[in-house]
């Protein structure tokens, strides 16, 4: 047994010509945030506290659509959610966020101060006010490059993946796809400690134009987020295939009731439970096993663990 990590910056259509100001800072976000992920872990700190900060970090670099770059709703909105668990089931989550600069640190708050599990927008932010928790102007934000996002799904008509290039005029989609496209740029991190102990973590934005009040899969436990003692899993992708298909809670099943290993029961919930192109997820087990399938085109993703394996990517190894 030793410990492990692994993150995610989003899984879903990501075009090989994605264009390197846009797939560079990402990468060197992963980076960074493995960085800080793996020395925790060898400073003996806590799964929870690991993923928590690894994730707050994630929310902080405006190239992910979490906190700071959270993309906007139909409105022009931000309507931020977050989700965090361990191993012992407890968890809190939070949606509709539009002012707390760290989302997944008020899902902890929820899931250690209150009797409760989930809270939603309005009073969401009273327990943020309430807890003290750091706030800013919901302009903090609309970065230019979201606003600019927003511009192109509502010219296609349609809900946006966070990586979709400019479409031509002559692209145009008639009808919108309330599923069709991905929160791609999601973060998550889980981690096993020194301890055995897990946690998962997740944050996003949600969706480029989507209504106003709508919910994903990253708070819902057992959907895009889940632990317990067997495994840690945070999902990524198309937000309603996954609630359809309890993915993060899945692989969990799996292990247990198939008796099978952390990387058979992720590769069985990714290839054969799941609809391809939807879905990407991270996990850890409690003996320190990590993978990170996805059926998309790919997922940016970074792993290490205690005896020396690391891996930063974004597409399918064999193109790397």
């Amino acid at each position: 047994m030793g410990w492990a990590i692994a993150l995610h910056g989003g899984a879903g259509d990501i075009p090989l010509s994605l264009p390197p100001e846009r797939r560079l800072p990402r990468e060197a976000g992963l980076r960074h945030c493995l960085h800080i992920g793996v020395e925790a872990l060898k400073a003996k700190t806590s799964a929870l506290d690991v993923v928590e900060l690894v994730v707050r970090e994630l929310e902080n670099i405006p190239h992910f659509n979490a906190g700071k770059g959270s993309v906007l709703t139909t409105q022009g909105t931000v309507e931020m959610e977050a989700c965090i668990m361990d191993g012992t089931k407890r968890c809190g989550a939070v949606s509709g966020l539009t002012t707390v600069v760290n989302p997944i640190s008020l899902a902890r708050l929820v899931m250690e101060k209150t009797p409760h599990i989930y809270l939603a927008f309005d009073g969401a932010e009273a327990f943020a006010r309430e807890q003290g928790v750091e706030t800013v102007d919901s302009s903090h934000f609309i970065t230019p490059e979201n606003v600019e996002r927003l511009k192109q799904a509502k010219e296609a008509n349609r809900v946006q993946i966070d990586y979709t290039q400019p479409l031509h005029k002559d692209e145009k989609k008639e009808t919108p796809e309330a599923d069709g496209d991905s929160k791609l740029g999601t973060v998550g991190c889980v981690a096993v400690d020194s301890l055995g102990n897990l946690a998962s973590a997740t944050s996003t934005g949600g969706l480029v134009n989507k209504m106003v009040g709508r919910i994903g899969d990253t708070p819902i436990i057992g959907a895009g987020t889940y632990a317990n003692s067997l495994c840690a899993v945070s999902a990524t992708g198309k937000g309603e295939a996954i609630i359809r298909g309890t993915v993060a809670r899945d692989v969990a099943a799996v292990m247990e009731f198939k008796c099978v290993s952390l990387k058979e029961a992720a590769a069985y919930v990714v290839e054969e439970g799941t609809p391809k192109g939807n879905v990407g997820l991270v996990a850890v087990s409690a003996t320190g096993e990590v993978t990170m399938p996805f059926n998309t085109t790919g997922m940016f993703r970074a792993c290490a663990t205690e005896y020396g394996y690391s891996e930063i990517g974004i597409w399918p190894s064999v193109q790397n």
